[in-house]
C-alpha cells in the first residue's frame, strides 16, 4: 500500500469514526444548552416589574404569574436563543465550534425543529393566559425571528439589531406582565416605563458587541462598534442608557413619587460615575460595565415599578 492509500484509508476511517459518534437527536442536556437558560433573566425580571407594577394581587393570580414567567424566559427568550444558533451555524462553526450546532450536539436539523416547537409552545400558553398576551407574543416571536432570520437579519445592523432586542428583553416582558394581571392593556404610565426602559436596553446591547468587534468585521455585521468607532459606540451606548432613566426620574417626580424618583436618580448617578471610567477604555472595561452598571440599571426597574404601582387613574 502506497503512502497516497494509507492517507485516504485513515481518513475513511476517521469519517466513519465521527458518522458513528455523531448523535441522531440531541440530549436533553444539549437542548438545554441551545435555549441558554443564563439569558432568560431579563425577560423574566422584566415581567416581574410588570406584574408589580399592575398594582394587580400576586397571590390569587399565583397561576398567571408562573405560566407569564415560563413565557417570558424559557418559551419565547429560549426560542429566540434557538432560532439565532440555527441562523449563525455557519458562522459559529468558525468562531465557536464548540456551541451545540457547530459541535454535532445537536444534529441535523434539530435545531431548527426545537425553534419552531418551541414558538407553538410559546403561542399556545400565551393564548391560555389571554389575548392581549398572545398578540404581544405573536409581535416578540415575529421580531426574534427577524432578528436573526433572512431576508430580515435585524441584527446584521447594530441599530435595527439592538433596537429589537431591547424591545423584547425588556419592554415586551414588562407589557406583558401587567397585562397578564389586568386583563387587558395597561395604562400610558405602565407604558412609558416598559418603552423608556426598552430604549435604555439598546445601549445595554450595544455593550455586548464591544467583544465581536473584530468578527463582525470579517463577517460584515454593521454593528454599532463598527459604524461608530469604539469610542463613537461607547459615548451613544452611554447616552441610551442613561437618557431614558433621566426621563423616568421626571416623571415619577411628577407623579408624586419623590422617593422613588430620587432612588432612581442615585443608581443613575452611580452608572454616570461608572460610564466615565467605561468611556477611557470601552473594550477593556465593555463587560465590566456590563455586570456592574446593568445591575443598578435593571434595579431602577423594579423601583420604577413599585413607584406606578396604584397609579391607575393617572
Amino acid at each position: 500500500m502506497t503512502f497516497k492509500n494509507v492517507n485516504y484509508s485513515v481518513a475513511a476511517m476517521a469519517n466513519v469514526a465521527s458518522t458513528r459518534s455523531m448523535p441522531s437527536h440531541p440530549s436533553a442536556g444539549a437542548a438545554l444548552e441551545l435555549l441558554k437558560p443564563i439569558t432568560w433573566f431579563p425577560p423574566m425580571w422584566a415581567f416581574a416589574c410588570g406584574v408589580v407594577s399592575s398594582g394587580a394581587p400576586v397571590l390569587s393570580n399565583w397561576h398567571l404569574l408562573l405560566a407569564g414567567i415560563a413565557l417570558s424566559g424559557p418559551l419565547v427568550c429560549g426560542t429566540s436563543q434557538a432560532g439565532n444558533d440555527w441562523d449563525d451555524r455557519h458562522v459559529d462553526a468558525i468562531n465557536e465550534p464548540n456551541r451545540p450546532i457547530p459541535s454535532g450536539r445537536v444534529p441535523g436539523r434539530w435545531g431548527l425543529y426545537i425553534a419552531i416547537v418551541w414558538s407553538v409552545l410559546s403561542l399556545i400558553v400565551a393564548g391560555l393566559i389571554g389575548p392581549v398576551v398572545f398578540w404581544a407574543a405573536v409581535f416578540g416571536l415575529a421580531a426574534a425571528w427577524a432578528y436573526s432570520a433572512p431576508p430580515f437579519r435585524l441584527k446584521a445592523n447594530g441599530w435595527w439589531g439592538n433596537g429589537a432586542v431591547g424591545l423584547c428583553y425588556e419592554g415586551l416582558p414588562w407589557f406583558t406582565g401587567a397585562a397578564a394581571l389586568l386583563g387587558g392593556v395597561p395604562p400610558w404610565p405602565i407604558l412609558a416605563l416598559a418603552l423608556l426602559y426598552s430604549a435604555g436596553a439598546h445601549g445595554i446591547m450595544t455593550l455586548n458587541d464591544f467583544k465581536a468587534i473584530e468578527g463582525d468585521l470579517r463577517m460584515g455585521v454593521r454593528s454599532l462598534p463598527v459604524q461608530l468607532g469604539v469610542q463613537g459606540a461607547a459615548r451613544v451606548a452611554s447616552a441610551v442608557m442613561a437618557l431614558p432613566q433621566a426621563v423616568v426620574v421626571a416623571l415619577l417626580f411628577s407623579w408624586g413619587k419623590p422617593l422613588h424618583a430620587a432612588a432612581v436618580l442615585v443608581l443613575l448617578a452611580v452608572q454616570l460615575l461608572m460610564m466615565v471610567r467605561f468611556l477611557g477604555d470601552p473594550k477593556g472595561r465593555a463587560l465590566w460595565f456590563s455586570g456592574l452598571g446593568v445591575t443598578l440599571y435593571v434595579a431602577g426597574m423594579m423601583v420604577s415599578a413599585f413607584a406606578v404601582r396604584g397609579l391607575m387613574g393617572l
